[in-house]
Parts: C-alpha cells; structure tokens; sequence
C-alpha cells in the first residue's frame, strides 16, 4: 500500500488531470494525484515559503531511504565546483586542465584537452565524443575512466556546444579531487552532507578509486529537497552560507542549451520557463528529479522507477507536464 505524508487531499487519482484546481479543497491535490496517475513515478515531495505541502510515497521505497538519483549527481558536482571556487582552490571557471589538473592529461591526448576549462566541463561543453548513451557502457569498462573521456576524439571546439556526457563531469570530479586533495565523496560530505543534515552515502568508483562524478549518487527525497533549497535561498540554509550568492546566481543563467530537450542549461541546472516563471531542473535518468522556482518560493522533488528510461517525448515529457500545467500553476495560486 502507498505511504501518505501529506494533507488530506478529496480527488481521486482518476480525476487527476480532469479536476479544475478550484474545485479542490487542497489545490496540491491536484498535483498529488497527477503523479499517482504515473506508473513509474516512486515519490514527490514540496515545500512552498519553507512549508511542507506535498510528501507523499507513491510506490517504492520509503521516505528514511536513500534512493539512487542518477543525473541529478550532476548538480550535486556543480555545486562542489562553485564550493571549490568559493574557496580559491579553483582561482576562475576559466582555468584549463593543463593549469590546475595537467596530471589528469593521457600522454597522447590530442593537444586542445590541455585547454578545456572547468567552465567547459561544468557546461558539458568540452568539445568530446559524448561518454554517456550509447557510450556509456563502453567508457564504463574501460580500464581509466578520466583517460578514456579525455582520449575521445573532438567532436568541436570547447565551448561551441552542449554534449551531454557523464564524462565531463567525472573528468570534473576528478579535478575537484586534485585541487583539494580530498575524494569527491569527503567533499560531498563535508561541504554539503554535513551543513544541509543529509547523509552522502558512498557511491561507484572508478578503477583508479575515483567516485563517479555525475551519476549514481543515493539521497532520501527530503535530502533533494535540502539540497534544492539551499539554490533557492541563494546558498544558505538557516545560518550557513553552503554556497555563495554569487555561485547560485550564475548557476541560473543560460551558458548553453540541450539539444534533446531544448532545456537551456547552466551550472549543472537545466533552465526552463513557464508564463513568464522561470524554474531550475536538475534531472536523473528514470524521472528523477529537483525543481526549484524561487519567484514562487518553491522546491520539488520527485523520483521514479531508476530503471526504466524517462524520454522527453515520453514519462520525462508527462513530468515536464507536471511542473509547467500543474505544479508552477498550483504555487502561483498559493504564493497570491
């Protein structure tokens, strides 16, 4: 049976995406019970203005476990990259491999890797063959995961367009690591576990010993919510500064734009708007997901069934649903 940690709520699932919103006692109703019309969706939850309006366990596991958000471990190296920044042990965005990670370099790598910068890999704009999709389980059983990325042919320039890849971001990780002289699963716990109160559970490592950078980190729901909420509140959550102002607000401008979703993207947050509102997106394969809308002073979280895909034209396109026609319409309405 569903577990159900939310306000009553009247409408019945089947009504979901017929119900008018005035027509319902609890106007988040309606966003509940879309998303207990969608059969891979495991669990959603929101905060508006701090408060908790929607948790809710749909099917899967419960709320207290740590569950595997895919991509979204993305933004989670984003915001490593702005704590390193904050911290001077990545002086600018413009530093290049062969500056601060020359280590990292294969010996016959073609000679433009040296000058990829951190900007390009945090953009996923480096200019490699593509390391995720269909090359994804190639990279992956490869002997050196930063090797085999930054070994792969160009595509393009650095900095001309956005190929997604896992890559870019393990190659970032790496970098982390290097300039710090910490694994990225310390920082991940020290600079963001420890002040949000989430736990970081250990994660994939490399051969090398590296941890994944951009993919198979573990939350609990209300860690992503944590973690969202930290970006919307401009870096802080209560009396700590996590990141800077300044590091939140960069993060949400346009660097660059997705050529499978048409989503503009910027420091590991997709970027979308709606009726003039716009939202930031971190997203994990199978439907995981955060949202944040700071005009409207709201974080969502959602994860789904992991294995199974989520395509823009397909459950990724219903969740896009979701956000745009029910869940940003439901907290105007709520915010006045």
């Amino acid at each position: 049976m569903p577990q159900f940690h939310r306000r009553t709520f009247l409408a019945t699932a089947g009504a979901a995406l017929a119900t008018p919103i005035v027509a319902q006692a609890d106007p988040w109703a309606v966003v509940a019970d879309q998303a207990r019309a969608l059969p891979q969706c495991h669990a959603v939850m929101i905060r508006q203005a701090g408060n908790l309006v929607v948790s809710e366990v749909i099917r899967g596991p419960s709320l207290s476990r740590a569950v595997p958000i895919k991509s979204v471990s993305k933004s989670i190296v984003a915001a490593l990259t702005g704590a390193a920044l904050d911290r001077g042990e990545i002086a600018t965005l413009d530093a290049t491999l062969g500056d601060i990670a020359p280590g990292l370099i294969p010996a016959r790598a073609d000679p433009r890797v040296a000058g990829i910068t951190v900007e390009n890999l945090v953009t996923m704009q480096a200019g490699l063959e593509r390391t995720s999709g269909a090359n994804y389980g190639g990279w992956v059983s490869s002997s050196n995961w930063v090797s085999n990325a930054l070994s792969r042919p160009f595509v393009t320039e650095p900095g001309n367009q956005m190929l997604y890849s896992t890559g870019s971001f393990h190659v970032l990780g790496a970098v982390l690591s290097e300039v710090s002289g910490r694994s990225l699963l310390e920082l991940a716990r020290t600079r963001l576990g420890q002040p949000l109160g989430i736990e970081v559970p250990a994660w994939t490592r490399d051969p090398q010993g590296r941890y994944l950078g951009g993919n198979e980190m573990a939350l609990t729901l209300d860690g992503m919510v944590r973690f969202g909420e930290m970006y919307r509140l401009g870096g802080q959550i209560g009396d700590a500064q996590v990141l800077s102002a300044d590091w939140v607000a960069r993060s949400f401008e346009v660097r660059t734009r997705s050529p499978f979703s048409g989503l503009n993207y910027g420091y590991g947050w997709f970027l979308g708007q709606v009726d003039g509102v716009r939202y930031a997106l971190a997203r994990g394969y199978g439907g995981q997901i955060i949202v944040i809308v700071p005009e409207l002073q709201m974080t969502m979280a959602l994860t789904s069934d992991p294995t199974q895909p989520a395509r823009s034209g397909g459950y990724f396109g219903d969740l896009m649903r979701l956000i745009e026609q029910a869940v940003v319409p439901v907290a105007q309405a709520e915010i006045g």
